[in-house]
């Protein structure tokens, strides 16, 4: 059964860090573009950080709210992906998700069930 599961969100101050991380079991990230995505309350669901393939020559994109406070990263020998998002803001108070597939955008096949990240002033 192909799973994508997220854990590590949570509650935490605004300046505080979290770190969320997207196990994923009955596939590999091998190749694969690997994401991760946010819907806020009442907002539509929106990219955060996306590497374009998990090969070494992936490129690797972020949202123009995120860029010099959230990093992804990936353990492709255990099949899981980070988020490290630091000096964080209510404005990042969503779901997130993880997503694996083709493409960045447009082309994710898996997705995680999401987590939750409150982020309080």
């Amino acid at each position: 059964e192909v799973q994508l599961v997220e854990s590590g969100g949570g509650l935490v101050q605004a300046g505080g860090s979290l770190r969320l991380s997207c196990a994923a079991s009955g596939f590999t990230f091998d190749g694969k573009a690997i994401g991760w995505f946010r819907q806020a309350p009442g907002k539509e669901r929106k990219g955060v950080s996306c590497i374009s393939s998990s090969s070494s020559d992936g490129s690797t994109y972020y949202a123009d709210s995120v860029k010099g406070r959230f990093t992804i990263s990936s353990d492709n020998a255990k099949n899981t992906m980070y988020l490290q998002m630091n000096s964080l803001k209510p404005e990042d108070t969503a779901v997130y998700y993880c997503a694996a597939g083709r493409f960045c955008f447009g082309g994710m096949e898996y997705w995680g069930k999401g987590t939750l990240v409150t982020v309080s002033s």
